[in-house]
């Protein structure tokens, strides 16, 4: 009698995951919308990942008769490129600055090439954070019940009753808002809040679940009905939610640096803020000038959209309840 060959779990669980992801993916890809906001944030990582090639391209295409061209730094930003040639500033589009230059002579492409990896740092950190709190919390609160449900349930109304925009505002007048502390701050604010309401919903629909009667009977200690069956049945939900928060931390920071609230080196908020500040964005100077704000505020528009299409996009699979029978 031949023996019988087992495959190993891994291979098996590895050959159930490509089958959920396509079943996955045919669904996704039938929104178009969420394609989309896939595709932009492709582009934006790519495009924040070729900065160190700008001024090398650059220099080889449009600045050969100009041995120094990126080679002298403005003196207030010592990484963006600055054009030693041009003595008017702010000045329009060209070929040696394809999106013009801001009032201190800085490259604006440059300016918003350079700040794009640390918008996608800031969101995920932030969305990381955020799902990491607001995941353990749920989860914990849905199975225990009692005074720990209490406690963060009431913490989490709180939470929400007090606007993030407004408290991050106070918040700036007693530390600096530095890149990594805003997300930290933005992580923990939301990590407390509603995603903390959602989660537990969704816990509490897998602690009446068999599996954990099981799990009990076998004497599995509670940690681990926690971190082995009941976060690892939310996480898809979190997932979810990260991308929603992804949306929220860039977009708030652009509004704080926007008021010169936050203590950042440069993002895309920085960039229209500096135009705000030099009065570029008053009267017909805002038509005029448009090369100064009108590039970021695309950039914010379209990345926060993107992220935002591409979890309603994944809510879809998240959520069969919304799938096409």
């Amino acid at each position: 009698m031949e023996a019988i060959v087992k495959e190993p779990l891994w291979k098996i669980r590895f050959k159930l995951w490509i089958r959920s992801f396509k079943a996955g993916w045919k669904i996704f890809r039938e929104k178009k919308l969420a394609v989309f906001g896939l595709g932009v944030i492709i582009f934006f990582a790519i495009f924040g990942a070729l900065y160190p090639l700008y001024p090398i391209v650059m220099k080889n295409l449009f600045w050969k008769d100009d041995p120094f061209a990126f080679d002298t730094f403005s003196p207030y930003d010592p990484v963006i490129g600055f054009d030693p040639n041009i003595y008017n500033h702010p000045s329009p589009p060209s070929l040696r600055h394809p999106l013009g230059t801001d009032p201190l002579g800085r490259d604006i492409l440059a300016m918003i090439m350079y700040s794009t990896p640390r918008e996608f740092v800031l969101g995920i950190t932030a969305a990381l954070i955020t799902v990491m709190i607001g995941t353990f919390i749920g989860a914990s609160c849905a199975y225990y019940g009692g005074i720990i449900d209490t406690f963060f349930m009431r913490l989490a109304d709180v939470v929400m009753l007090f606007p993030s925009l407004a408290l991050l505002m106070v918040l700036s007048a007693f530390m600096e808002l530095t890149l990594f502390r805003l997300a930290v701050i933005l992580g923990i604010l939301s990590g407390f809040g509603s995603i903390t309401l959602v989660l537990k919903a969704q816990a509490l629909t897998v602690k009446v679940r068999p599996f954990i009667e099981a799990a009990k009977s076998a004497g599995a200690s509670d940690a681990y009905i926690i971190f082995r069956h009941i976060i690892p049945n939310i996480m898809p939900l979190s997932f979810l939610y990260m991308m929603f928060n992804v949306t929220g931390a860039i977009f708030t920071e652009a509004v704080l640096s926007f008021l010169g609230l936050a203590n950042i080196r440069m993002s895309w908020g920085v960039i229209i803020q500096m135009a705000e500040s030099s009065g570029y964005l008053m009267g017909a100077s805002i038509g005029t000038y448009w090369w100064l704000w009108v590039p970021a505020g695309a950039c914010i528009t379209l990345l926060c959209s993107a992220f935002y299409f591409l979890g309603r996009g994944l809510e879809e699979i998240v959520n069969p309840r919304l799938r096409k029978r």
